[in-house]
């Protein structure tokens, strides 16, 4: 599908070396491992994709933050104008090029940036994913209030989460710092969907839409649609 000519909105992005390089170190170190783990939920992951691409039109220009090592922008990109997929490790995007260029997908771009990167411009895109992101970022009301910002007025964020806080209560309180004493896991926050939410509307965002898409027993991971308002709330 050829990309959208409208404005050239992608172009101005940084690729030089993201912020958060704690986090970077960690997923640079297990890039490799995890490109060739297997989806644990393919049957949910799939329905994932689905209601995501009923999400996505042609003209769109859309912004995958924590993409990883690219599956889910290549399989997403053939359906909008323009895609930029970034990721802060520099290993998961060398690996995420490696598969575009034997997948070719022209309209989309991947590129080094943390998840608050601040050179993109505001009001650039249609939709905004964060897929197994929003538990990782350092500062989520900071890191939705530029995803707001980089929004235009009426589209949309598209996120799906692990919510810990509704897991067993060791999980987050005892395993996880273990594995990171160990080097075995990243910084992550406990939070719920309710607080996720909250964090959401913090910034203006409108919840559309609140789903769990897993198919193995319970699902701790949260898929939320929240929009931007058209017009900016009023004062009082």
């Amino acid at each position: 599908m050829p990309a959208s000519t409208s404005t050239p909105l992608i172009d101005p992005v940084p690729t030089g070396p993201a912020t958060g390089a704690h986090q970077a170190r960690f997923w640079d170190r297990i890039a490799r491992r995890y490109a060739t783990e297997p989806i644990a939920d393919m049957a949910g992951y799939e329905a994932t994709l689905r209601r995501v691409q009923g999400l996505l039109a042609p003209g769109h220009e859309v912004l995958e933050l924590g993409c990883g090592t690219g599956n889910t922008a290549l399989r997403l990109a053939p359906a909008v104008g323009r895609m930029l997929a970034t990721d802060v490790s520099p290993a998961m995007i060398a690996i995420a090029q490696a598969r575009q260029a034997a997948q070719p997908a022209p309209q989309l771009r991947f590129a080094v940036a943390s998840a608050d990167a601040p050179a993109l411009p505001d009001g650039a895109f249609d939709r905004v994913l964060a897929f197994n992101l929003l538990h990782l970022v350092d500062r989520l009301d900071a890191t939705l209030a530029h995803v707001s910002r980089l929004l235009k007025p009426g589209g949309l964020l598209v996120s799906k989460t692990p919510c810990l806080a509704e897991m067993n209560p060791l999980i987050p309180h005892l395993m996880v710092p273990l594995m990171r004493a160990l080097g075995r896991a990243p910084r992550v926050a406990s939070f719920g969907e309710a607080d996720l939410r909250a964090a959401m509307e913090r910034q203006g965002l409108r919840i559309e839409a609140v789903e769990r898409q897993g198919t193995r027993g319970k699902d701790w991971r949260v898929f939320i649609v929240a929009s931007k308002p058209l017009h900016p709330p009023g004062p009082g």
